[in-house]
């Protein structure tokens, strides 16, 4: 029974993982309903940010965590201002082959400039193991909980309970009637954007941290399944990706715990499968007619 908690605890870590990056899909999808595919990327160069912050600077983990969040956060506004703006009345189609375009832009431009190779992320924090009841758990993932957690209750109260929160809600219920309104829409969405691209890359240097390795690819799969986990919460919904990011962690972490670690990446798009078929809205996800 030790051995499964200890499964779980490993499972909530990763999970905070894929919450922290789902949570960037579901407000650009629940804003503007775009399915940001390079958001996986963000989260990768995020990464990267935090490496040479660490190991060319020589920063603490803090600071690398700042920085990544501000670089991401900013690089997150180029990409909408630059690549998905001008697409913006036209067909959602359009949008998401950009969003696609933009993806291996940004993992070939990395692949050009830093290789293709697996860097090993430098480890500027002590790992101390801590033993709760039979479960042991190490500082760095409880630096992942404690962030994970500030960051979704801080995103929480911005959105419920800020002007700039407020704004976001009126633009995703109806874009026009908000302008009328004097909402200032374009700003909105590049405060939506810059949001969520922040998370991503505060996760990509967790991610560094916490299996002290990255590489300019390490975007495509995690950014997959935090794709999965928004859905599976209901995309567009803030605590429905942090729900689904947890499921599909521990999830994956199970699956390898009874022997299919070869399978698990298979269970979890099984899942996406079984979702769509049969919950189509995801667990938070508000059933909602398409205009036709």
């Amino acid at each position: 029974m030790d051995l499964f908690f200890q499964q779980l605890v490993n499972g909530l870590s990763l999970g905070s993982i894929y919450a922290l990056i789902a949570l960037g899909y579901t407000m650009v999808y629940g804003t503007i309903k775009l399915i940001n595919f390079a958001h996986g990327d963000v989260y990768m160069m995020g990464a990267f940010v935090g490496f040479y912050a660490i190991n060319i600077l020589h920063l603490n983990v803090f600071l690398a965590l700042l920085i990544a969040m501000v670089f991401c956060a900013v690089l997150g506004v180029i990409i909408e201002r630059v690549a998905y703006k001008p697409l913006r009345g036209s067909t959602r189609i359009a949008a998401l082959i950009t969003a696609i375009g933009v993806s291996y832009l940004l993992e070939n431009v990395m692949i050009y400039f830093f290789g293709a190779e697996v860097k090993a992320f430098p480890s500027p924090m002590e790992n101390v193991n801590y033993n709760l009841l039979g479960v042991t758990i190490n500082s760095k993932q409880i630096l992942i909980f404690i962030t994970t957690i500030s960051l979704m209750v801080l995103l929480q109260f911005i959105v419920k309970y800020t002007k700039m929160g407020k704004a976001m809600r009126a633009v995703a219920v109806d874009e026009d009637a908000a302008k009328l309104m004097g909402i200032d829409v374009d700003r909105v969405i590049s405060f939506t954007f810059a949001l969520g691209s922040a998370l991503a890359g505060i996760a990509g240097v967790l991610v560094g941290l916490y299996y002290n390795s990255i590489s300019a690819t390490m975007g495509v799969v995690p950014g997959l399944k935090a794709f999965i986990a928004a859905v599976l919460g209901g995309i567009g919904s803030i605590p429905g990706a942090m729900v689904g990011g947890y499921v599909i962690g521990v999830l994956e972490t199970l699956v390898s715990y009874l022997g299919g670690s070869s399978f698990k990446d298979a269970v979890v798009y099984l899942l996406l499968i079984v979702i769509l078929i049969v919950l189509p809205q995801g667990l938070f996800g508000k059933n909602v007619k398409e205009k036709v």
